[in-house]
This record gives structure tokens, C-alpha cells and sequence, in this order.
């Protein structure tokens, strides 16, 4: 029996080859199946979903012949319609090379920018103060010349059915990469001017949302609502259809059922301040006497693609007017608003050193913070809103951090917080911070539950806009202003 050890041997030692032998074989017919593949797509033309630079000349050569507009319109709009179905087909990869190859390659051209740029000052220095025929010419040129290949491609695909949607997605795809190059970062400008003239706020639509909508666009408020969720189709229909409720959204013509942004409206007496009380779904409406408030209490955006193009400070204006004129009695236009940065900045502040040496008041308020469990139990621990939000010094020391935060703190555009720059972008003023006025997980995460009012008065609008946006000014009233200095 002594042969057994040695043929188990001498079997583990062929199994042993054969595996050896297979790993390289294994690398060899992976190569073999993508130079396949690669000859395959040579010839049929069809490139691979994760477009790998093999494929790239023939969405080259795709592009090259949607920009010669050889033949007709009907010609043109096949070869786009191919085109972006290429893009279609493609993967996240593969989309976002497409879109490095147009940012890197269809520019405005250097040399012809060059030279249209020479023929106009050439043209300049001719004599005659009346506009010369040559140099008109000369402007027309540099005008055209301009405006880059890619932008003249873009405007291609805006012709196809359904294709605003497809350029707002695509936008959306180069926002994910814009910043990795200055060429993408040129490219996305571009891409921002034109869809910011297609969305013009001339040519969206005003509309109020009801429950009688198609099933396709309440699906879309459902899974867009960005502040509080929808929580059931009761949830939906009572916001949709209650007397005290309403939403309205901006429509473009070629998106119907796709609202670009919409606002939920409750109207109460007074100025809430709890978000509870706005999202209770019953069959009583929030105040049984006449309403004498409006309160905008969620506004979500749903088109990634569109950011940057600003249509929500006219949403806001254009909703104030509406209700003006449908609801006479109503006095009082406000929101009742989270304030989603707040806890981010609190854990920077409370990790800087000589922060007493700026500001005393800022650095008392910080050491009751963290005297009284520190952020992480505020802002996370579900049993500190029942036994601990009633202390009264440090609800002093959250409302004055709070404010500080809102009014003192800047970003380049404005107020650090997003929620706070664009209401008083619009706007609006700062009217009053509410204690405790969204006790849901995320309300505590973002703000320790304290939420804020931001009032619309009609008269100081276009004032409070100016001033905002002139010199910075942020409009408040008396006793946010004295949460500032106690």
C-alpha cells in the first residue's frame, strides 16, 4: 500500500499544474473576448456601455457628423436621436467619459476665437462714428464663434421628444465631475446658461397641485418631498386636499407631469411653531376661524440638473401673489423652516481654540453645551428632548447659538445656512426661532428640534432683497436681534 501516498501526490501535483496552467489561460481568453469585442464594435459601430478610450473615436466620429447639419432637419434630428441614444446605452462610466471628451474636445475652438477676435479689432479701427457694416459683420463673426460645438449639440438634442429631461439628467451626470478639471468646470457654465434660458422663468407655468392630478405627478411629489416625507397616500391626499391646504409647483411645457419645484402651503391663524401641528393628518382643519396666515412649510426641487438655475425665489413671489388674490383675507405670509446646517457648524465651533479670544459670548454659550452632555447627546439622544429640554439655561444658550449662526455666520453668497440664504435672498426676514418645533430624528439631528419663521412682508420684500444682496444686510426683527447680544 505504499504506492497510495504517492499517487495522492503525484494527482495533487497535476491538479496543482492544471490550476497553474488555467489562471493564465483564463487572462488569455479575457483578452481574446475584448479584442472581439473591440473588432466587433470597430465594424458595427456600437460602443461598449463603460466607453473605454477604444470607443471614443466612434462617438467621436457620431459627434463630428451631428455638428456638419449635412442634409435636412429630419437628418439632423436621426443622427441626434442616435446620438443620444449612444449616451443612453452608456453606464455612469461611460456617461461621464462622453461627457469629458465633449468638455475636452468641443470647445470653442483656440485658432478661430483668435482669429475672429483680430478681424473685429481690425474692424474697430475704422473711422465713423455710425455702426460700420464690417464691423457688425465682425460682432455677428465672434458672436458665432463663441458659442462652442458642444453648446450647438446640446441645442440639437433639446429638439427630440422628452429631450429638455434628457439634457436636464445630463447636467445632472456632469455635476457629479465638474470640479475634477477646469475644462469641466468651463463645460458646466456653459451648460448652466443654456438651461437657465430654456427655464426661464417666462416660460414655466404656475400651477396648484391637486388630488385630481395625473397618479404620475403625485408619485413625483412623493419622491421628491426633500423636508418632511410623505408618509402614506392619506399623507399625500390631506395635504393636497384638506381646506386649510395647498401646493403649488412650476411646470415647463415639455415636463407635465414633472413639476420642476413645488411648495406645500398650510393656512392657520398666526404664526405656527410646531411642524407637528402642520403635518397632523385629520379631518380638522389647523384653525377654525378664519385664516389670517400662510405658511410655506417645504420646498423641494426636483431636477438635480437645474441646479443653480434660480426659478424658487419666483416660485415663492409668484405663490404670495396667487394667494393674495384667492385668499383676501390673508395678512401674514411666513414659513416655518428647519435649519439643516446648524449642528455642523456648532461641531466646528466647539473644536476651535481661542474662541474666547473672538468672542466671549459665543465661547459662554459653548461651554454650557458641552456642560450639559455635549453635542452628541444633544442632537442624537432621543431621551434628552423628554428629560432635558426644559432646561431653561440651556435652551438659553441653543437660541442665542442658533441666531448667531443664522445672522452672524457667511458663506461666499450669503448666509452660511442654504435654508436662510435663499428665503432672504427672496426676501424674506428673520422673524422668530421656535424651541422644540420638530421632535422627529431629523429635526434633533440638524437643529437640536429648533426650527425658525421666516416672515414675507409685502411692503419690505423688494427692500430686504436689495439690501441683502447689496451690502449683505439681513433683515430680523427686535428680539432676534437681542439673541445676539445677551
Amino acid at each position: 500500500m505504499g504506492y497510495i501516498p504517492h499517487m495522492i501526490h503525484f494527482r495533487e501535483n497535476i491538479l496543482t499544474s492544471r490550476l497553474a496552467l488555467a489562471e493564465p489561460l483564463k487572462h488569455l481568453r479575457r483578452a481574446w473576448v475584448e479584442v472581439e469585442q473591440t473588432a466587433r464594435n470597430r465594424l458595427t459601430g456600437k460602443v461598449r456601455p463603460s466607453l473605454p478610450n477604444d470607443d471614443l473615436h466612434l462617438i467621436r466620429r457620431k459627434i463630428d457628423h451631428c455638428l456638419s447639419e449635412a442634409g435636412g432637419a429630419a437628418s439632423s434630428r436621426a443622427r441626434a436621436a442616435s446620438l443620444g441614444g449612444d449616451y443612453l446605452g452608456l453606464n455612469v462610466t461611460g456617461q461621464q467619459h462622453f461627457l469629458r471628451l465633449l468638455a475636452n474636445d468641443y470647445a470653442v475652438p483656440t485658432t478661430s476665437l483668435d482669429a475672429a477676435i483680430q478681424t473685429w479689432l481690425a474692424a474697430n479701427q475704422e473711422d465713423g462714428s455710425e455702426p460700420h457694416r464690417t464691423r457688425l459683420l465682425a460682432e455677428q463673426g465672434l458672436r458665432r464663434t463663441l458659442r462652442s460645438p458642444r453648446v450647438h449639440l446640446l441645442t440639437q438634442f433639446n429638439a427630440l421628444p422628452d429631450g429638455i429631461k434628457f439634457l436636464a439628467d445630463m447636467r445632472a451626470r456632469l455635476l457629479s465631475i465638474k470640479n475634477e478639471t477646469p475644462a469641466l468646470e468651463a463645460f458646466d457654465k456653459e451648460f448652466k446658461e443654456l438651461l437657465a434660458s430654456w427655464f426661464d422663468v417666462g416660460f414655466l407655468t404656475l400651477q396648484r397641485i391637486t388630488w385630481d392630478a395625473p397618479a404620475a405627478l403625485l408619485e413625483k411629489l412623493s419622491a421628491h418631498e426633500a423636508v418632511h416625507p410623505i408618509r402614506s397616500w392619506q399623507d399625500i391626499k390631506h395635504r393636497l386636499s384638506a381646506d386649510d391646504r395647498c401646493c403649488y409647483a412650476f411646470i415647463h411645457p415639455q415636463m407635465p407631469n414633472d413639476p420642476l419645484i413645488f411648495v406645500w402651503i398650510a393656512l392657520t391663524n398666526g404664526m405656527p411653531n410646531n411642524i407637528d401641528e402642520l403635518l397632523r393628518v385629520d379631518d380638522q382643519t389647523l384653525a377654525r376661524d378664519p385664516t389670517d396666515t400662510a405658511v410655506f412649510y417645504s420646498i423641494s426641487a426636483t431636477q438635480p440638473g437645474l441646479h443653480g438655475v434660480g426659478f424658487g425665489s419666483f416660485l415663492i413671489k409668484r405663490v404670495v401673489d396667487q394667494l393674495s388674490l384667492d385668499h383676501k383675507q390673508l395678512r401674514i405670509f411666513a414659513t416655518l423652516s428647519p435649519i439643516p446646517g446648524f449642528r455642523s457648524w456648532l461641531e466646528k465651533e466647539s473644536q476651535l481654540e481661542g474662541a474666547s479670544q473672538t468672542d466671549p459670548l459665543l465661547t459662554r454659550h459653548l461651554e454650557v453645551i458641552a456642560a450639559n452632555g455635549g453635542i452628541p447627546q444633544i442632537f442624537s439622544d432621543r431621551t434628552w428632548l423628554r428629560d432635558q429640554a426644559d432646561n431653561s439655561t440651556l435652551r438659553k444658550s441653543l437660541l442665542r447659538l442658533c441666531a448667531h449662526y443664522l445672522i452672524k455666520e457667511r458663506a461666499t453668497t450669503g448666509a452660511l445656512d442654504p435654508v436662510a440664504n435663499f428665503h432672504l435672498s427672496n426676501g424674506a426676514a428673520i422673524e422668530q426661532l421656535n424651541w422644540t418645533a420638530d421632535t422627529s430624528k431629523k429635526g434633533q439631528n440638524e437643529a437640536a428640534g429648533i426650527m425658525v419663521n421666516y416672515l414675507y412682508h409685502l411692503p419690505n420684500i423688494e427692500t430686504n432683497h436689495e439690501n441683502y444682496h447689496t451690502t449683505g444686510k439681513i433683515a430680523r426683527t427686535k428680539k432676534m436681534a437681542a439673541l445676539l447680544t445677551e
